[in-house]
């Protein structure tokens, strides 16, 4: 994107957009481009929605990465299975390539033969993505033949698999094996392993019994510093006719621990709703913040209904406590009117499964702070 051209909105909630909208995250930046171009695969590791997508894409985007090398993002989240998986990461690579012009795609498809059928182009030359999950007919044999292409691409290749800890979820045996030695055979590509389950991802790459034991650089994503985010937010305001009272960006900054996503709504939110020459108080805060809560109240009752009555009620309870510890034990059970520690723990790992609680370092979190807020109003 032309960094020249103002969005309607300078707050991205979802995406990139071009470095100016990218709060800080230099000395991170830096770092991790470091160790990709000096050929060291990384784990990116912190909680969901702290950004780590965002400084992937922002590296990528780095004249830096994106002249020297082909970039590759591949998303999997919302896979199940290793065919899942090849099927993201071919898309994601065909994806890439659409722009370089017919040739790439072409020099592509020379090695991954199995998917040649489903990739047609038009008039123009531009590539045709028609491949369902259900073509990969053999995910081990197409693994094998994308690897062979980022070994003998043209450039280095840089892939940064998302949400890597789902591949440990994945019905087939011995993935993580599989994996570890196609990255320690291929000599033309690093990898980025990004992920938000956090303790899933240092058992990983930390323990000695897993296949990427010392296999690759950890970097662990921290808050940005709440100064620097004060002052992207009051440039961004002031550029478009608007201001934002001192303390508001840290009062938001400190309701949600820092975390990158849902300052932004915030921000993005304030930013709406306040009028070219009126500045934003902080009793804006708890009004922009009500309307986001209302916005998903039907989605929120939605999630509600989905959980059996003791799934449900531990749910709200980790929501009251905001961050909950030992919820197996005796004081929290009573406290919330809880049946016993076995239920718990089994309602526990159900909702974590589903990703709907977070579990580090003995904290219960809910994932979606803007339901939890929700939750402790009803």
């Amino acid at each position: 994107m032309n960094a020249e051209i103002m969005l309607e909105n300078p707050f991205i909630t979802y995406g990139y957009e071009a470095p100016k909208y990218f709060c800080d995250r230099e000395t991170e930046t830096e770092q991790l481009m470091s160790l990709l171009v000096n050929g060291n695969h990384t784990a990116l590791i912190s909680p969901r929605r702290m950004g780590k997508t965002g400084l992937i894409h922002h590296c990528f985007a780095n004249p830096r990465l994106s002249e020297h090398y082909y970039t590759f993002l591949i998303d999997i989240y919302a896979t199940k299975s290793l065919q899942d998986m090849v099927y993201q990461l071919g898309h994601g690579i065909v994806r890439k390539l659409k722009p370089k012009g017919q040739a790439a795609v072409d020099r592509f498809l020379q090695v991954v033969t199995s998917l040649r059928t489903g990739i047609s182009f038009d008039g123009q030359g531009n590539a045709s993505w028609n491949i369902s999950i259900g073509d990969i007919k053999s995910p081990t044999f197409t693994l094998d033949e994308i690897f062979n292409y980022l070994q003998s691409a043209e450039k280095t290749c840089i892939v940064a698999i998302d949400e890597f800890q789902t591949i440990s979820q994945y019905p087939e045996v011995n993935v993580e094996a599989m994996l570890r030695t196609y990255v320690q055979q291929c000599r033309n590509a690093v990898f980025v392993f990004s992920g938000s389950q956090q303790s899933m991802m240092s058992e990983m790459f930390s323990s000695p019994a897993r296949p990427f034991y010392q296999s690759v650089s950890l970097m662990f994503l921290k808050p940005v510093a709440v100064d620097k985010y004060e002052v992207f937010a009051k440039e961004h305001f002031q550029n478009y006719g608007k201001d934002i009272e001192d303390g508001v960006v840290r009062a938001i900054y400190e309701r949600f621990d820092g975390t990158t996503w849902y300052i932004q709504k915030m921000l993005n939110q304030l930013f709406a709703i306040t009028p070219q020459g009126h500045v934003v108080s902080l009793a804006d805060i708890d009004k922009a913040e009500t309307q986001i809560v209302n916005q998903n109240e039907e989605a929120y009752k939605d999630t509600l209904f989905q959980l059996t009555v003791k799934q449900r009620d531990l749910f709200i309870a980790i929501s009251k406590e905001g961050k909950a510890s030992q919820i197996t034990g005796s004081p929290f059970l009573k406290r919330h009117h809880l049946p016993s520690a076995s239920s718990v723990q089994k309602s526990a790992s159900i909702l974590l499964n589903k990703q709907m609680i977070t579990h580090y370092q003995g904290i219960y979190e809910l994932y979606d702070k803007f339901m939890a807020i929700w939750l402790r109003r009803m």
